[in-house]
């Protein structure tokens, strides 16, 4: 036996298992602090990736296709702890911790490869973030293996248990292998569930094997789930979803395959197909439409001025609502359960107003409205809202903001119309200035040029800034009148109409004008357009917010489970999704017909046993389309008991760990598939002590905590470094605890 097996030696001996982006910051953090073994310490640590891809994982690997996108810029990806972490010890020198921008620049200096030529506010393919993340893994190893006394091991295996074994754990692998450890640190990533596992799944896969059409229930590895044989240029390929998943999928099958995007005239794109494409690509969803193009991150300028605070929805109204109108929570007591829909999204959406209008008219507006909205606000908090009225209404708060929004476009058509002179105009604007009210509003709708000439009609008087207003344009389309560019909550979330219906043709238009709209919104920015304003400043930068009202059983059960499956999908979509870039690819791809998307919202899938094939059907659109493969492309929760790998269901099976259950004080209770932790991330046992040797990070933590895939991002102490700053520091504590015992 290696002495560093041997669980009577002075070895300290570490399991990470899974080799992803988490485990490349866990040992950025640890080579860091590894002075603190001493010098006559002994540290073995064994990674197990099931994939081989240390550093990256399979999601992220190197050798993936081209065609998918990160959907984060360069700049705001990073691999090391930074001066924002707290108390996470000794930091590289900043040279030795770049941004992935920071590391494509050098490469790109030492290669001269395109796809690494990035400027900081680029979108990076993905697989280039997966070579960075390879090489920084591997830097990390190196600096650990320099050390007297440590060993680092990689294992291109899949672990299937980890066992409890004398004073310490066994970690079995797939292919018969037993190693005793001391610690072990769970950074499996995203994982997908066994078909066969799931009911949803169940019947289209059982459907394939019976009538020989083919199902993918997981997409990823993308060229080795999707070969030509099932993909090619004879089949129909459905695809199951419109999110980043699909849209890896339709890039992979299309110019994936040779085909190519060539600029049209209209300054879009046009898609040149090279023959081994699918016959077509079916993609069809609930909503109907693919997620929205993310918007130009004008806040990575200076994200700690820029980066939006809440007004409205904010820490302290959750604490303050808890008190006001909270249900009693059950296991462990706590302060109260809130209903999201009820109690957090009318926050939510007079959030989104307020900043919607405030990017609109400017800061002095914006401070207007929020005096204007403020008794109805307190008195929501304080549970005297319009509570009792139309609770299901999520706009129930914009009332008095709304009335105060057409108090300052009246002002602004009237001095557009002719009917007020400017002086009169300002001096009936108590709170808010016309002048910057006026000005700003040019500025978001035609542009900064328009804006800097209009400051002089302003000047020369009303008739002159009338006769300027009328001969311009908006170039993102936004409305060109003072009163139109309202906030519409309905349209946010469905944005295409009724009359948009009826048949595939129809609804094909509607869409890829919405698509066209919304990529010269996304193209505006997150600071000056409105709508990616309102729908970033609230679902991006507020997320710790909702978080704070959702996580830990902070929602009743029945509200925790609305909130996963409806609310997720809605902050994907709004807040979530692809560049501008990858977004204009797809409109292409749509316009040139190979992308059906005529099946419109609503969209139902049916096993056809007359013809042995999966058959899509559009009610709303009377669309109706058989495909020969069918491929899922939503993401899939975690959820141990039906995860294709065994580890998890092991754990479960021998109590080492057991699942998070948020349970009301009436006794209803919900499991939304999740691991109970501690705040450390130590798994309670069946028995609901704590295993505190081993720690659990990312998705399996999803059912007591949201929002938990993330890459790391610099300056901003991120949770994903907060996360492993508190891993290390009980790893430090349990090995000086070891320690002790042995002497």
């Amino acid at each position: 036996m290696n002495p560093a097996d041997d669980p009577t030696s002075a070895v300290h001996r570490l399991a990470l298992v899974g080799g992803g982006p988490r485990a490349t910051y866990a040992l950025e953090r640890l080579s860091a602090q590894i002075a603190r073994l001493g010098l006559d310490g002994r540290l073995d640590v064994r990674v197990f990736e099931r994939s081989g891809e240390f550093g990256s994982g399979e999601a992220h690997s190197p050798s993936q296709p081209r065609t998918s996108y990160l959907n984060r810029i360069s700049s705001q990806v990073s691999f090391a702890a930074d001066e924002s972490v707290k108390d996470a010890g000794p930091l590289r020198p900043a040279p030795l911790r770049p941004t992935l921008h920071e590391w494509c620049r050098r490469r790109f200096a030492e290669t001269g490869h395109a796809d690494l030529d990035l400027a900081p506010g680029d979108w990076p393919k993905r697989y280039v973030h997966g070579a960075a993340l390879q090489d920084m893994f591997g830097t990390f190893v190196s600096e650990l293996r320099a050390r007297p006394g440590v060993e680092v091991r990689l294992h291109h295996t899949e672990v299937v248990d980890i066992a409890p074994h004398a004073d310490g754990l066994v970690v079995h692998t797939a292919d018969g292998e037993a190693f005793p450890v001391d610690q072990v640190l769970l950074v499996t990533g995203h994982t997908h569930h066994d078909p066969r596992r799931t009911e949803r799944t169940r019947g289209p896969a059982e459907f394939a094997d019976r009538t020989g059409c083919a199902y993918v229930p997981y997409a990823y590895p993308l060229d080795r789930a999707l070969p030509p044989r099932i993909t090619g240029p004879a089949r129909v390929v459905g695809i199951a979803g419109l999110g980043l998943t699909a849209i890896d999928e339709i890039l992979y099958l299309t110019e994936g395959r040779g085909g190519s995007f060539l600029p049209d005239a209209d300054g879009g794109l046009r898609y040149r197909p090279s023959g081994a494409e699918p016959a077509k690509l079916l993609a069809f969803s609930e909503t109907g439409v693919f997620t929205f193009a993310r918007p130009d991150n004008r806040k990575e300028a200076d994200p700690d001025r820029l980066e939006h605070r809440g007004v409205f929805l904010t820490d302290e109204a959750i604490d303050r609502l808890r008190t006001s109108v909270g249900t009693p929570r059950g296991e462990g007591g706590g302060s109260g359960q809130l209903d999201f829909e009820r109690d957090v999204l009318p926050l939510v959406v007079l959030e989104m107003a307020w900043l919607h209008y405030a990017t609109l008219f400017g800061r002095r507006a914006g401070d207007f409205l929020k005096d204007r909205a403020g008794a109805a606000y307190r008195a929501f908090l304080a549970g005297r809202s319009p509570h009792g009225d139309r609770p299901g209404d999520p706009t129930r708060l914009l009332g008095p903001l709304e009335a105060a929004v057409d108090e300052i476009t009246a002002v602004l058509e009237a001095v557009l119309d002719g009917g007020d002179r400017q002086a009169d105009a300002v001096a009936r604007t108590p709170g808010w200035s016309a002048e910057e009210a006026m000005l700003r509003w040019i500025e978001v709708v035609f542009g900064a040029g328009p804006a800097s000439r209009a400051r002089t009609a302003w000047l020369r008087g009303p008739d002159a800034l009338r006769r300027a207003v009328a001969t311009w344009t908006s170039p993102w389309r936004l409305d060109e009148r003072p009163a139109g560019n309202r906030f519409d909550w309905a349209r946010t979330v469905g944005p295409l109409d009724a009359a948009d219906l009826g048949t595939p043709g129809r609804y094909r238009e509607a869409l890829l004008d919405f698509m066209d709209r919304d990529q010269r919104w996304a193209t505006q920015g997150n600071l000056d357009n409105p709508h990616k304003a309102a729908a970033d400043g609230v679902w991006r930068d507020l997320r710790s917010v909702i978080s704070r009202a959702v996580d830990d059983g902070g929602l009743t059960p029945a509200s925790h489970r609305v909130f996963l499956s409806r609310y997720v999908r809605l902050h994907n979509r709004l807040a979530n999704g692809a560049a501008p870039e990858v977004m204009e690819r797809i409109r292409a791809l749509v316009r040139h017909g190979l992308l059906d998307v005529g099946t419109g919202p609503g969209a139902e899938l049916h096993l056809d046993e007359e013809t042995g094939r999966f058959r899509v059907d559009g009610p709303a659109t009377g669309a109706s389309c058989r495909v020969d493969t069918l491929v899922d492309a939503r993401v899939h929760a975690f959820d141990p008991l039906r995860d294709a790998s065994p580890l998890f269901r092991n754990l479960l099976e021998h109590g080492t760990v057991r699942l998070w259950r948020n349970v009301s004080a009436t006794g209803d209770a919900f499991e939304p598939g999740g691991l109970d932790l501690t705040d450390r991330h130590h798994p309670v046992r069946r028995d609901g002590t704590t295993e505190d040797r081993i720690t659990v990070l990312g998705p399996p933590a999803e059912g007591r905590r949201s929002f938990l895939l993330s890459a790391l991002r610099p300056d901003t102490d991120h949770y994903v470094m907060r996360d492993t700053v508190t891993w290390l520091d009980g790893f430090w504590q349990l090995l000086e605890r070891s320690r002790a015992a042995r002497r």
